[in-house]
């Protein structure tokens, strides 16, 4: 963040997402936040005071009452260079677009003159409620950032918008909120998922990636300025709505997409998980078990990387390499780094199936000569920011 540990003020409201705002709270906090949580009453029967305080390292403090002597209920709106509400309820929107001051986390936020980010999430039939509608439309008239919500799973058999944002989504928005916006200017394209090659109608060759960390990595690039282009094959998790986003399937496609959007970028992070062979000739119906075991010859797919890597376009290039060799990692990490023409190679160990769909990962960054330059351990949300840090630092001697 562009503050020295900004202040977020993370208001906690009593609806069923709020367990997933533990881990915001938690990539907040990774991000050198110093983050403090105003649960409403509600809130503490979703989320216990002891695991907010333990993710937070900050006390809890939900009444009026709590540091009197300290004029609490004024003095964390004050001290506060963003406030998030999240999950906001239907009740809670209405509150805020009306001014209501009946609780600590709502006279913090009528004390504070910070930015104000607003994660709603609730019933499709609330969400579309005509009130609710109004009181979005007034709070966004006020400048206040909303971020969702998503369309999805809601609590019980339901499904429809209303699903509270992904943690990434968020972070993001307050990162934003907080001012870090050093990649201005820049047009920048991210691949995430696997591919799937097929084999006949119903069956493909396919991969293990989930497609978080390609879809953090555009989040946060769009959260600090940038213009950003999501190339994506097949994913684990939900696309964040704000993002512009391609869907492709096979490799060939990727390869279309990726040279469509290469002319007018200024860098492309290849972060999806191409499929190194496709079959040579794909059967038209399904294969049947009753004629026996198929011979199924494979041929190798256009190497994407190396190709953006030899066009030396002036575009800065971030290649992924994920490696099962623990002895030998960074050996044929610096040398794929060399052989790809790219300025920054990002690796990880994905021995056993390590980091798939795993909110977590580690990673080792090198640069175009194989020589390791930066390691990182933690969320794919602070892995991402790193790998943006780089990038950031590239643009202050290019542009």
């Amino acid at each position: 963040m562009s503050l020295h540990s900004p202040r977020v003020v993370v208001g906690l409201t009593g609806g069923i997402a709020a367990y997933k705002v533990v881990s915001v709270i938690r990539e907040l906090v990774a991000d050198g936040c110093d983050v403090h949580v105003v649960p409403s009453e509600s809130a503490l029967n979703f989320v216990g005071r002891a695991t907010l305080e333990a993710i937070s390292r900050n006390p809890v403090h939900d009444t009026i009452f709590d540091g009197v002597a300290e004029v609490r209920h004024v003095a964390l709106g004050q001290s506060a260079d963003v406030i998030l509400v999240a999950p906001a309820t239907a009740n809670t929107l209405s509150a805020l677009a009306t001014g209501r001051a009946d609780t600590l986390m709502l006279t913090t936020i009528l004390a504070s003159r910070a930015p104000l980010v607003v994660a709603p999430a609730m019933h499709t039939e609330m969400w579309e409620n005509a009130a609710t509608r109004s009181n979005v439309a007034t709070l966004r008239e006020r400048g206040v950032t909303l971020v969702g919500p998503g369309v999805g799973r809601l609590t019980g058999t339901d499904s429809g918008i209303g699903r509270l944002a992904e943690p990434a989504e968020i972070v993001a928005a307050v990162r934003a909120s907080c001012g870090t916006h050093d990649l201005v200017g820049l047009n920048i394209v991210v691949t995430t998922g696997g591919t799937r090659e097929p084999i006949d109608p119903v069956r493909f060759i396919g991969n293990r990636s989930s497609g978080i960390q390609g879809i953090a990595l555009a989040t946060a690039a769009q959260a600090r300025g940038a213009t950003v282009t999501l190339i994506a094959g097949a994913l684990d998790v939900p696309l964040p709505s704000q993002l512009t986003c391609v869907r492709v399937e096979t490799a060939e496609d990727m390869r279309s997409a990726v040279r469509a959007a290469h002319a007018t970028a200024d860098v492309v992070i290849m972060a999806a998980a191409i499929s190194d062979y496709r079959v040579e000739t794909v059967s038209s119906e399904k294969l049947k078990k009753s004629a026996g075991v198929p011979e199924i010859r494979l041929v190798e797919n256009p190497d994407i990387l190396a190709e953006l890597g030899s066009l030396k376009s002036g575009t800065f290039l971030v290649g992924f390499a994920a490696e099962t060799s623990v002895e030998r990692f960074a050996e044929f990490a610096a040398d794929k780094a060399r052989r790809k023409g790219v300025d920054l190679l990002v690796a990880n160990s994905v021995a056993d199936n390590a980091v798939f769909g795993s909110q977590d990962t580690d990673v080792h960054l090198f640069d175009g000569r194989g020589v390791a330059v930066d390691s990182v351990r933690g969320s794919k949300v602070s892995v991402a920011h790193r790998i943006l840090d780089h990038i950031s630092r590239w643009k202050d001697t290019h542009q």
